[in-house]
């Protein structure tokens, strides 16, 4: 297992999403809708991603690949990694990450919709 370690904007991203979340199931319930909104889905996608980030960086499911246009936060000749939250769907979000900064560790950069 590695640990996450958030940078303020990765943080700030991943509140924002779960704050969508919580307040989309709050109403549904309130409505008595059963059905589960795009915020629920985005946000179930985006923690799942995270936890087999956090089990295993290289899971196949992840699509993992360097991602040259931002800088690696600990060391310029590391590379920051993309992960896929999403697949074939217009604005499709993703993680962006590297090693670091100590061992077992990762660093979640960005949580976004693919730039």
């Amino acid at each position: 297992m590695f640990t996450l370690i958030w940078t303020a904007e990765a943080k700030a991203a991943y509140d924002e999403l779960k704050t969508k979340a919580e307040t989309s199931l709050a109403s549904r319930r309130k409505k008595g809708k059963v059905k589960s909104s795009i915020d629920e889905g985005l946000f179930k996608q985006v923690h799942k991603t995270l936890m087999l980030l956090a089990s295993n960086p290289k899971h196949p499911g992840l699509q993992t690949h360097p991602y040259h246009s931002l800088a690696h936060p600990y060391d310029p000749k590391q590379k920051v990694l993309e992960a896929y939250v999403q697949q074939q769907t217009p604005g499709a979000y993703r993680v962006f990450w590297c090693y670091g900064p100590e061992k077992r560790q990762i660093t979640l950069i960005a949580i976004t919709p693919h730039p």
